[in-house]
This record gives structure tokens, sequence and C-alpha cells, in this order.
């Protein structure tokens, strides 16, 4: 029998008890263990089967419970210091205000506000809003921002289904099913207008009525997350599906998110300021080209503007730059969003589109591949990220890397080495993911958990007693082997197997083997069977009757991905095989919930992507915070931060064309590294049944690794390097915009004059047919600048190694000054340079147009070289 209306009946908590609903309501419990073990209290057999979420929690637990916790003053004391506790960390001063605001520790006042726009959020397992790395990083940026005391305002979509539960067909395939998620069961709460209705947004579509989106708020620490959702009465069908679920659908579906995420995030931003008196941000941070839109948004809020100056398209461009930051994520091409220029046309038209009153040309323009190689047919989200941001970041130094190379056709008259796109390295947010006994081997040690500065707890590293050290280790990984025995048992029997068929997942895995963990996305290039490429070796490993391996893999491929549930396939197939199936183990379903025992849980984290193809590849990072350590192909993270010391580096077979063989080079570099290195290192024990060697590789990766892959290190370097700087230049643009107006008019017109530009001569004297180091090299350029003003540009001498081709490398430039000016626009520019260093030397003259409002010399893309 079904039901013909569902609802959701929340509980009335005693008025003694209402301080529970403010813990729940706030998801910095997901990552205090303190508040944690409140909920628990109330009652632990429900905390534990409502998947330790408080929302579920609360609304299971009975009136007498709650009546016999409204008397208890044991309970109501620890409550009362919770409640205590998190108010003192929603309003306190933290790093931001005492470092940024207070001191102008980053240059000057830091932004009021900082919007943060993503198309996921992983903050918790019981918001299963996430699919994946790009979700979870977002909820780390959150969580690390929140703890410091950083403005930001996340903006995002509330999926009615999520992403996917993953199970497993009796064959080992993938299956997905996809749940129906409640609201009102979730730690969330509408945004409502001051009369109590909800607040809304719409967005003007082609094809019918206007798209409303509702705003759901989630409060993330001190950081608030706006999430839109489209299930409103009133919506055409298609329309209430456009929140349907993460990463589904069509191209047109797919738009439509975009569109709601970038255009209706701004608009539920402006909603939430007006109904909060949040400050309206002064810095908008586009988390991959997903939510590019929003820049489009900006544009029409100020060209169309209801009240206050109308700006014209190239102003209000300007003033959108100044104070727009992209991230991109992807290395491949595969991985960005490109959609048919015509679909674009059609939602974006001048008048029934979703910013009415924005020539559509000009839309069109931002997302062109209009580049050598480029695809005219379509609109690329990540090229129009790169055009609507003056600032531009990849998540790895070899990831900024590879997106100078990709990118470099939107700049092509500048080397990959100066295409405008720096990198900042990811992060994790160690409360969220380090295991509590990691946390209390520290504090024991004097570690400061509270502090904003965590250099006490690598202070503390060398000085835990190293059977501390491996007592935790073991208590870890013997709950990682309990909670995997649970899955794999739950798993199997989602499979058809019947319990008495299960006896042996009694003794799958072992507390005291060396555990490899190894979850990740099956996408084809993070190569999740890599480790079976010869499997009578792997089956070798697994079984050394001395010093045995043990493997827990996870990973979802996407629903569309043969390829990916092929490889899943063939590794549960392996693990299937009764003689290894205790010592290698498929876990369905990765999330947050799986990760968190996970992590802690193994010795080692293997990753062997296809290599530069990993951007970053967090995973890692918090298996190095609980003490593992990596091995892994020298790619995103573990490129930059490998000491050789920290982990070990599986090598690679770059250059190898044939991929079988590439392959097999790779894997049996990987086989060799166990075999030799790993579990000898492992297995190597003192009288006290310490492996002594390990445990001192372990101190020196968290010494040399915990500082660096902190999420609250990214957030802080976000804040110096792009947020604080956008926010000053966006100040000087938009105070009355008549610094963007300038702007705008000084690029047309360096544009229009630069085909007169030229490098017509250049001079050298101070070396001779034999130079030596110590000489100096003295250079006169005579340029052309047309009708340009000296001030407009900078001439710069460009040296460095020459080459037999007598290409540069190593190139630096030095600017030259004006030394002389002549009729007809031309003037002659000086300058000298110490030879240095011995070596085959070149140089060459260049100019680049000069602004102080510019953050490169290549932002227009325009130079003139000799």
């Amino acid at each position: 029998m079904r039901a013909i209306r569902r609802f959701t009946v929340r509980p009335v908590l005693p008025a003694a008890l209402a301080a529970l609903g403010e813990l729940a309501g706030n998801l910095r419990w997901s990552w205090h263990p303190e508040t944690q073990d409140v909920f628990a209290e109330v009652d632990p057999g429900l905390w534990e089967s409502t998947g330790r979420d408080p929302v579920k929690l609360l609304g299971a637990v009975g009136r007498e419970r709650f009546e016999e916790l409204a008397v208890d003053e044991g309970f109501l004391e620890r409550l009362r210091a919770s409640r205590a506790d998190l108010e003192h960390y929603l309003t306190a001063d933290r790093w931001y205000q005492r470092r940024v605001v207070a001191d102008g520790g980053s240059g000057g006042p830091g932004p009021r506000a900082i919007a943060y726009f993503s198309p996921e959020f992983g903050i918790t397992a019981v918001l299963p809003q996430y699919s994946g790395g790009l979700g979870i990083l977002a909820g780390d940026h959150l969580k690390a921002a929140s703890d410091l005391g950083v403005p930001i305002v996340g903006v995002g979509l509330l999926y009615k289904h999520g992403y996917f539960k993953q199970s497993l067909s009796r064959e080992g395939w993938q299956q997905e099913t996809y749940p129906v998620l409640d609201p009102d069961e979730l730690p969330i709460s509408l945004l409502r207008e001051a009369d109590g209705t909800p607040a809304s947004i719409s967005i003007q579509m082609p094809d019918g009525p206007d798209l409303v989106a509702r705003v759901w708020v989630a409060s993330v620490g001190r950081v608030p997350l706006l999430m839109l959702d489209t299930d409103v009465e009133g919506n055409p069908e298609h329309y209430v599906d456009v929140t349907d679920r993460l990463y589904g659908g069509t191209s047109e579906h797919r738009l439509r998110q975009e569109l709601l995420l970038g255009v209706g995030g701004v608009r539920a931003l402006r909603v939430h300021s007006r109904i909060t008196g949040a400050p309206e941000p002064e810095v908008f941070h586009t988390n991959e080209g997903h939510a590019g839109f929003l820049g489009i948004e900006r544009i029409r809020e100020l060209t169309v503007a209801e009240s206050g100056p109308r700006l014209d398209f190239d102003t209000a461009l300007e003033v959108g730059r100044a104070s727009t930051v992209f991230t991109t994520h992807t290395p491949v091409p595969a991985g960005i969003d490109r959609f048919p220029r015509t679909l674009v046309e059609q939602y974006l038209n001048d008048e029934g589109g979703a910013t009415p009153g924005v020539p559509t040309a000009r839309i069109l323009a931002l997302g062109a591949e209009d580049y050598v190689g480029g695809d005219t047919g379509v609109f690329n989200m990540a090229v129009m990220g790169f055009r609507l941001a003056q600032r531009a970041n990849g998540v790895s130094k070899l990831h900024g890397e590879v997106s100078r190379g990709m990118f470099q056709g939107l700049w092509p008259a500048f080397d990959e080495a100066e295409v405008p796109i720096g990198s900042i390295t990811n992060g994790v947010h160690a409360p969220s993911w380090v295991a509590r006994e990691v946390f209390g081997l520290a504090t024991t040690q004097g570690a400061d958990g509270d502090a904003d500065d965590p250099e006490s707890f690598w202070d503390a590293v060398d000085r835990v007693p190293g059977t501390d050290v491996w007592s935790v280790k073991r208590t870890l990984r013997q709950r990682l082997v309990v909670d995997a025995r649970e899955r794999l048992c739950k798993s199997w029997e989602k499979r058809g197997a019947a319990k008495a068929e299960l006896k042996w997942i009694d003794d799958a895995l072992d507390p005291d083997v060396l555990t490899i963990g190894f979850a990740r996305r099956a996408a084809s290039y993070k190569r999740l069977t890599l480790m079976m490429r010869d499997p009578e070796r792997l089956k070798a490993l697994l079984l050394h009757p001395e010093r045995p391996v043990q493997l827990i893999i996870a990973g979802k491929a996407h629903p569309a991905d043969d390829g990916g549930k092929k490889l899943i396939q063939d590794i549960v197939r392996l693990s299937d095989d009764p003689a290894v199936r205790h010592r290698i183990v498929f876990l369905p379903n990765y999330d947050i919930a799986m990760a968190k025992p996970l992590y802690p849980g193994c010795d080692v984290w293997l990753n062997n992507p296809l290599r530069p193809y990993e951007a970053c590849g967090t995973s890692g990072m918090k298996a190095a915070l609980n003490g593992g350590l990596n091995l892994s192909v020298l790619d995103g993270w573990w490129d930059e931060w490998y000491d050789g010391d920290n982990g070990w580096a599986i090598p690679t077979a770059d250059g190898v064309e044939d991929i079988d063989k590439r392959d097999d080079l790779e894997a049996a570099a990987l086989y060799d590294l166990i075999e030799n290195e790993v579990t000898p290192r492992f297995y190597d024990l003192d009288h006290d049944g310490v492996p002594t060697r390990w445990v001192e590789m372990l101190r020196h990766t968290l010494k040399s690794l915990g500082p660096k892959v902190l999420a609250t290190r990214m957030v802080r370097d976000y804040v110096r390097q792009l947020y604080a700087p956008a926010a000053i230049n966006a100040r000087a643009l938009n105070s009355d915009y008549a610094g963007a107006r300038d702007l705008a008019a000084w690029k047309t017109r360096v544009k229009a004059a630069w085909p007169e530009v030229r490098v017509e001569h250049v001079e050298s004297s101070g070396v001779g047919d034999a130079v030596e180091v110590g000489a100096t090299l003295v250079v006169r350029a005579f340029v052309c600048l047309g009708t340009l003003d000296p001030a407009d540009v900078e001439v710069q001498l460009v040296h460095g190694r020459a080459r037999s081709d007598d290409t540069l490398t190593d190139t630096a430039a030095v600017a030259l000054g004006l030394t002389e000016s002549y009729d007809g626009g031309r003037h002659r520019f000086d300058g000298e340079i110490p030879l240095s260093r011995s070596g085959p030397f070149g140089y060459t003259v260049r100019v680049v147009p000069s602004n102080g409002l510019l953050t490169s010399y290549a932002e227009l893309g325009v130079v003139a070289t000799a």
C-alpha cells in the first residue's frame, strides 16, 4: 500500500534540550568529536543505526528518553558546555580577523565577503551532495575557511537524488540506485522572507515560464552554504528535474543546471544579503567552469541595472573580472563542459534568455574556442571562466604547468610558461579526516587542538613513544577491518549470497597485516587495475607466508562509463577468488562515511594514475595525516612534495608509446617496490614489536607533509594570493566605476593601436667575441609605439639559456628604461644585465602592455618582439 502524501514530522524538544537542535543545525558537529559525543549520549544505539546523523537521531528518539535527559544534570551540563563552545567558535575572532582585517596581513583589508561557487559540496555523509574529489575539496574549503574566520559564502545546488548509491550484481557489475532525499530530514533550513514565506529566485527560460528555485541554507560552522532547489510547486516537471541528480541527464539538462548555479546563484546571494543583512561579496570564486555563468549575470546586473548607473558591456566586464577568481581542476580536455553554441544561444538570447539585455554575441565570444585547434561549434565553459576572471589557478604546481599548456591557445603570443595561470595546491581539512586517536597522540604531548597555528602538532611528533604510535595504528587498522567486514557482508548479501555462504568473511582481512588502500573514481587514467597486470605476482604478494599484504579497494564509475564499470568488475572478480578473497576486497559505495575509517586504518595509500592526468589527488594527503605512507606515481601534489623519505615514488615509463608495455613496466615497478622496500620495512620489528624504521618514516611524513597538506594552508594561500589582491583591484575599479571605465577604454585603445607597435632596432655593447662571467650586457632598443604613450607599455629585455635552435629557456625579463623620444611615436629604451652564469646565452627584446591594474603583462594577449 502506498501513501498518497508523505511528509516529515519534526520532534519537539523539551526547553531544557533546545540546544540539541542548535547543535544539530550546524554542521560543525561533523568534524567536532566532542559534539558527536553529546549526540551519542542521547541514545548510543540510535546514534549508530541512524548513521551518526543528528537530525535523524532526534527524530527517532522517544519522548520518554527526552524527558529523562531533560532532568539529567550531568547531561545538561555537557550540553550547555557544547552549546557554549559552538557559540565561542562562531563569534570569536580567528586568523582572518586578527591577521587580515586587523593588521592588513595580506597587503590591505581583506574582502568583506567571498562567494565560493561549486556544483558539489562534500561536507558530511548525511548531506550527500557530492560525487568525488571536486566536492570533497569544496567542502574542505568551506570548513577550513570557517576555522580561520574567512568570510566565505558557499553557493551550490540541492540535488533530490544526490549522486548515486553503488552496489554490485552477482557478476560484479556496478549498479546504481537514486534514493530520494527529503530536505526536511537533512541538516538544512529554508531561507525565509520576513513574513515567513520561502525565499526564491527565478530565471527566464526560452521554452516556457520562468524557472523558480527555493534557497536552502546549510550552516558549515561560520560559513553559510546556499543551495538552490527547483522542486517547487508550480514549476513544470522538466523544471523540477533540473536539480534531480548530480552530473546526470542530457547536455541541455546540464546547461540548465549550470545556468541555475551561476545565474541563480548570484541572485540567491542578493536575496540572502537582503534578508540577513550579510555583506555583499566583494570576490567571486568559481570552482571549475560549471558556475561560469555567474560572470554573465554580474554583467547583466551592471548593464541593465534597475538602480544606480548603467555601465556599458566592456566596463561591466572589467568590474566583474577584477573581482573573480577561477580555479580549473581538470588536466584533460575531456573533463571540460562544452555545449553546442546553438544551445547556449537559445538559453542566453538577448531578450528571452536567462540574462536578458546582455548581447548574445558577446556571451558566445566569451566561450568561443577561437584559437588554433579549437572547435568553433562549441561553447567552452572553462574558456569562458578564464575570460571572465582576472586571476586563475590550477590545483598543484604540476597541474598549473599542465593547464598553461592546455590553455595556451588563449594567449598564443606568449610562451607556455608565461600563460597567466598560477597554482595553489589543494589541502584537506584535518579535523574532518584525522582519527581522534591520532589527535590524541599529539595532545598528550601538549599540542593545542583549538589553535589557529598547528605547529604544536608537528613539534609533538618526535616526542610520542614509538610503542604508542604503533598501538594506535593497530587500533585504527582493527577498526577498518571490522568496518570492511560489515560492508563486505552487506555487499555479498545484495549480490544474492546466503548468510550460510559468508562465514569466510569473519576471517577476511587481518589487523596485523600490511594494509594498502586504493580508493578513486574508476576513470581510465586512474588505472584501477594496474595492480592486476600480473595476477600471479600480485597473489604472491598477498599470500606471502612471512610478509603478506592486504588490499582494500573502493571507487565508483560514472553511470554512463561502461569502461569504468568493467575495471571495477575485473577487480571484483579477482577479489571473489577463494584463494585471495581474505586479502583483497572491493567495498562498494565509496563515500565520506566509508572514508572515515579507511584513511586512518591504511598503512600505505596507493595512487597510480597516468602521469600527468592527476590534477592534485587529495586522498593521499588524508592518509598521510593519519600516519599512512604514500606509494604513488609522481603526479599531482605528490610530484611537488615527495622528498625521497616520506613514502615511495612509483617509476613511470614516460615516452613509451605502447600503452600495454607502459602499464606492464609501471606495474612491475610497483610490485618491486612493495616486495623489496615496503613490506620488509613494515615487518622489521624490534624487541617491542615495533617496526622502528617504519615509524621513523611515519614521523618524517607527518613533519614534512603535515603543514603543507592542510586545507587551512590552502585557504590562507587563496586569501593572500588571490582573494585579497582581487578585492584591492576591485575596489580600485568599482568605487565609482571610473576606474573600470578607464581600464576598459585603455584596453580598447591599446588593442586598436597595437598593430603599429614594433621593435625596429636593437643594439648591444659591453660584450666582445669572448664573453666571460661577470661581464655586463648593455642593450639599446629603438621602438615604434605609434599613437601609444611609453607609459602604456613595458619594453623588456628577455634573456635565458639558448638552445641550438636559438629558442630560449629558463627566461627572465628585465624592464628597459625610456631614454629618448623622437617624432613619429619612436622611442629609445636602454638597460643592462650582468652575465652571472656560464653556458649558452641568448636574449631578445619585446614590448608588452603595461597598466597597474593588470595582473599579468600577458592579460591582453598581445606582444611585439624583435
